[in-house]
């Protein structure tokens, strides 16, 4: 989200990113204008204890323990969000749809686009649910599945949608019956691509697929002893920043990749300290976190948990990959790779180590899978996705984008811009941030 809204700050409109205090280092950082949220229920510090708990959950546990954090979310920003809206003078919002920020615009007689960083919400029998890995629907037996998984999906985030809908009746709005119905009239956008999404003849006319959002210089340089690759074939391996907690996964990767002739580079994503490892087979380089970018650049395949940015962000440079999906919307994106024939997936509970090295020789040694990612890279390359949302956004609320002055102010990387840009046309537009 915020390399979104520094692209659109760019294009000459004032941003305001509402977040917990944990974001607002990073966002300031990158030059985005911050409002607080949420100080009395998430002080600083909060966001990592709730994701060194989700760290240690797989399966359906992963997404009950997800739904009571978006639960927790939903109560915190219909109770603080009306008034800080009303506060920042907003024109219009652009919405996380995993957050409820949707229904506070609603309210307050605000435009906003909806922006998905997973598989986007769609009432669509032809494609299944985002937490399941299945295929797309495309005979009745699937597509009753699918509908079953949905209505599965609706009953375990119930609490969330009767905290959601008790608000609503108090504010005289409609009580929601889907959760699609929380979403944006005007536009959604999703950073899936829509060579990476199932068929469908059914699709919604506002629902726009771009691409990654990705601004190099907003991540933070990182340590590496490069001097260590050794020119053999690199596989990278990451298993993301949220659920990294499974020492035994790591072991497993490091196992079966110790007899193949690549050079494994382990990422762990800040969960673990590479002490509690010890010694693995193979001698991988360890670290706690990576250049990911620059990595997939010399990486021949990934082995990854199937995060969407993980999993675009290889697929941007051609890599193939193996996934290992651990919940949330994992086995969703997981289920899309298999599907475009870029990858192989291995669900969490069947994970050993000669599965695992049947897949990575598989995604190495079989042209079929690199072929198909390089197909997948040259339809993203098609997209400038950063700029393509701003465009569709700036369509849907009718905003014009505004001269470039000749001098731009300057904002140092750690401190936090003294004012909003001087030369914006409209007043804010208002992302919400990655909350709890």
């Amino acid at each position: 989200m915020t390399a979104l809204a520094l692209r659109l700050k760019q294009r000459g409109h004032q941003v305001i990113l509402f977040g917990i205090a944990d974001t607002e280092a990073r966002v300031r950082a990158a030059g985005i204008d911050f409002h607080l949220i949420g100080a009395t229920d998430y002080p600083f510090g909060t966001l990592q204890k709730l994701d060194q708990q989700l760290s240690e959950l797989k399966g359906i546990s992963t997404f009950r323990f997800t739904v009571e954090r978006l639960k927790n979310t939903a109560c915190m920003i219909l109770r603080d969000g009306p008034e800080a809206v009303r506060s920042a003078n907003l024109d219009a919002m652009l919405i996380d749809e995993a957050d409820m920020g949707g229904n506070i615009a609603e309210y307050l007689g605000l435009p906003f686009v909806s922006i998905a960083f997973f598989p986007p919400l769609v009432q669509d029998d032809y494609i299944p649910p985002f937490c399941f890995g299945w295929n797309g629907g495309q005979n009745p037996f699937a597509r009753l599945r699918n509908r079953l998984g949905m209505r599965l999906l609706s009953r375990i985030a119930a609490p969330i949608y009767a905290v959601v809908n008790e608000q609503r009746k108090s504010w005289n709005l409609k009580p929601l019956a889907h959760p699609t119905e929380s979403l944006s009239p005007l536009a959604q956008i999703t950073q899936l691509p829509e060579v990476l999404e199932f068929p469908t003849p059914s699709r919604p006319t506002n629902l726009h697929y771009t691409g990654p959002f990705v601004n190099n210089q907003q991540r933070p340089p990182i340590d590496f002893p490069w001097h260590r690759l050794d020119g053999r074939p690199l596989l990278y391996a990451s298993l993301g920043t949220l659920q990294n907690g499974s020492e035994q996964s790591f072991k497993t990767i490091a196992e079966a990749s110790s007899t193949l002739n690549v050079q494994l580079v382990l990422s762990l994503g800040g969960g673990l300290n590479p002490a509690r490892l010890g010694t693995l087979p193979g001698t991988p380089i360890l670290v706690r976190y990576a250049p990911q970018l620059e990595l997939l650049k010399q990486a021949a395949a990934v082995i990854t948990h199937a995060g969407l940015n993980t999993v675009l962000e290889s697929l941007a440079e051609g890599v193939p990959l193996v996934a290992i999906p651990q919940g949330n919307d994992q086995p969703g994106v997981a289920a899309r790779v298999a599907a475009k024939g870029a990858g192989i997936v291995i669900p969490a509970h069947k994970l050993n180590v000669p599965r695992l090295r049947t897949a990575v020789q598989s995604v190495l040694e079989e042209n079929k899978y690199r072929a198909q990612a390089h197909k997948i890279q040259s339809e993203m390359q098609k997209i400038n996705a950063l700029e393509t949302a701003a465009n569709i956004i700036e369509a849907a609320l009718e905003l014009k984008p505004a001269p470039k002055p000749e001098h731009l102010p300057i904002v140092a990387p750690d401190a936090a811009p003294a004012s909003p840009l001087q030369t914006a046309a409209d007043r804010p537009l208002a992302p919400s941030a990655n909350l709890p």
